[in-house]
């Protein structure tokens, strides 16, 4: 995997999946500086996270109050960004949006990984489902980081 100066991950609105995933990897050592942002495709007007998000990180030990969504933006396309979606339709959205060459790579979270399974939106479901979206998250997380930090 090459060396990126940001990892922005995408969710759909910005309040589950890709804060889950961002608080998530602030949590791990990484070998170099790298940023860690998370935004939302269609966000009309910033919000808090998710509820459920919020007390499934707490109870995970990870503390991330204060967090708002923030819209996905032309200026996070520059060379050195990763930008990870959930699932293959938001690639496909966020390359039709900012186009193909606009310089950050954009990829799906599972494909970087090597997992057949997308992450599952738990928008809307019981808290269970946000659990489950945590366990899988870090899972999946965790091979990341290994792959960024055998970078060489």
């Amino acid at each position: 995997m090459k060396k990126y100066n940001k990892i922005i991950f995408v969710c759909e609105s910005g309040t589950a999946r890709a804060p889950m995933a961002e608080a998530i990897m602030k949590e791990y050592t990484l070998k170099y500086p790298l940023e860690i942002e998370s935004r939302g495709i269609v966000v009309l007007f910033p919000e808090p996270l998710n509820q459920k998000v919020e007390a499934v990180l707490i109870s995970n030990g990870i503390n991330a109050g204060g967090q708002m969504s923030q819209q996905l933006s032309p200026e996070d396309f520059i060379p050195g960004n990763l930008v990870v979606v959930m699932e293959e339709a938001q690639k496909q959205k966020v390359l039709g949006e900012f186009g193909e060459g606009s310089g950050a790579d954009v990829e799906v979270l599972t494909d970087l990984t090597g997992d057949e399974l997308e992450i599952l939106n738990p928008y809307g479901g019981a808290l269970q489902s946000y659990g489950l979206c945590y366990e899988t998250l870090n899972k999946t997380i965790k091979k990341l980081v290994n792959l960024i930090n055998e970078e060489r």
